[in-house]
């Protein structure tokens, strides 16, 4: 498992699921849209934190910067 997500992608999805999962706590979401959102927000949790994107891969798409570039 190849990283793909740049230090920046990395960083907005987790302030993104943070931000949906306060949201939920605060009740501002509610029902179906925040199980929904739930759902994008752990996803985009996990995501981030792995720093791996399966559909980037499906895809052959990679945010991060090449080893050779450095």
């Amino acid at each position: 498992m190849k990283s793909n997500l740049s230090a920046m992608d990395r960083t907005v999805r987790v302030i993104a699921a943070v931000a949906v999962g306060i949201f939920i706590l605060t009740g501002t979401l509610s029902g179906v849209p925040a199980i929904i959102l739930a759902v994008v927000g752990v996803v985009l949790l996990l995501t981030g934190l792995v720093s791996f994107c399966p559909l980037y891969a499906a895809f052959g798409f990679s945010t991060r910067k090449s080893e050779a570039a450095k």
